[in-house]
């Protein structure tokens, strides 16, 4: 085998792994993301969680519960593709700018700060994505409530309107609150995994984990990132989802207007659904992660004569 295809052998797993993770994880967790986005934009509407599910089933029946599944997909795998290759950079950064050697092991603090850099990364490939999936799943509220004429509920119309609207650029609506989002939340996401991973450890490698401990972190790491960004998720909500109607305002004003008019609570509508998917999803993203780089060490330490190295920026 050459470096060459110990590279291409090891993306073609990583990809296939997040692919079937991601795929898992949207058709599992999506009718829970759903009603979160439905509650956080119509808290109105909705006395709760149990209230939501019914109202969605008797007014456009079980494929309500799936709308926006098609860009939730892409946008799972999109962004947690470009979260862990960037991660891996990322963490070479952080050893540049605190002088440490290129293979020195960092620190949970270290770790978090590598991947809130990423995040923005991510941020954007998953702010066009999301928008559209938030409009899909909130088509049937928009339409009731006035606020748009009745039109072709699908991913094609969806885009096609936001064209012509607003240009390419109109797929980047609410991309400030994404980013508000994504660069603390995945400081706390990859800080608590690493300090959860630490406690697991206790002493031995964090790289002799099993799955059990590796689903706990990384299920610990999900409930921290939305318990400390939630609030900023419900204002990317509602932006990227009332923008629909005509010019919405930016993340403080909205922000603003939704505590004044509905309170300080109406920020966490929505909040129980996304604990209930948090836990198990990004316990299995962690998972899959931790065991295609495992995959990838260990075609290195195979590799002949490599000068790649194990701790190589893409890991």
């Amino acid at each position: 085998a050459t470096l060459y295809h110990v590279a291409v052998d090891w993306c073609c797993t990583r990809t296939l792994v997040l692919v079937a993770g991601g795929t898992a994880c949207v058709f599992t967790g999506q009718p829970f993301d759903t009603m979160k986005v439905k509650m956080q934009t119509f808290p109105d509407l909705y006395r709760g969680l149990t209230d939501c599910c019914l109202k969605t089933y008797y007014q456009v029946g079980f494929r309500g519960f799936y709308k926006g599944t098609s860009p939730a997909l892409i946008a799972n795998i999109a962004e947690n593709s470009v979260l862990f290759m960037c991660y891996g950079f990322c963490q070479q950064v952080v050893r540049k700018v605190v002088g440490l050697e290129k293979q020195a092991k960092l620190s949970d603090l270290q770790n978090a700060a590598a991947g809130s850099f990423a995040s923005a990364f991510a941020a954007l490939v998953l702010c066009p994505t999301e928008l559209v999936k938030c409009r899909l799943q909130t088509m049937y509220e928009m339409e009731t409530s006035g606020k748009i004429a009745k039109s072709q509920n699908t991913v094609w119309s969806v885009v096609k309107s936001i064209l012509k609207k607003d240009g390419p650029l109109g797929f980047y609506h609410g991309l400030s609150s994404t980013l508000l989002r994504e660069v603390p939340g995945y400081f706390f996401f990859f800080g608590s995994y690493e300090l959860s991973r630490s406690f697991f450890a206790s002493g031995r490698s964090k790289d002799e984990l099993g799955p059990v401990p590796l689903m706990l972190s990384g299920g610990f790491g999900g409930i921290c990132l939305w318990l400390a960004v939630y609030p900023v998720d419900c204002i990317k909500s509602r932006i990227q989802v009332l923008s629909m109607s005509g010019k919405q305002a930016g993340f403080i004003g909205t922000f603003i207007s939704v505590v004044r008019n509905e309170g300080i609570t109406a920020l966490y509508s929505g909040l129980k659904p996304t604990m209930i998917r948090a836990f198990p999803a990004n316990g299995a993203l962690f998972l899959a992660y931790e065991y295609s780089r495992k995959s990838m060490m260990s075609h290195c330490r195979n590799f002949k004569g490599n000068n790649l190295g194990c701790h190589s920026t893409f890991l």
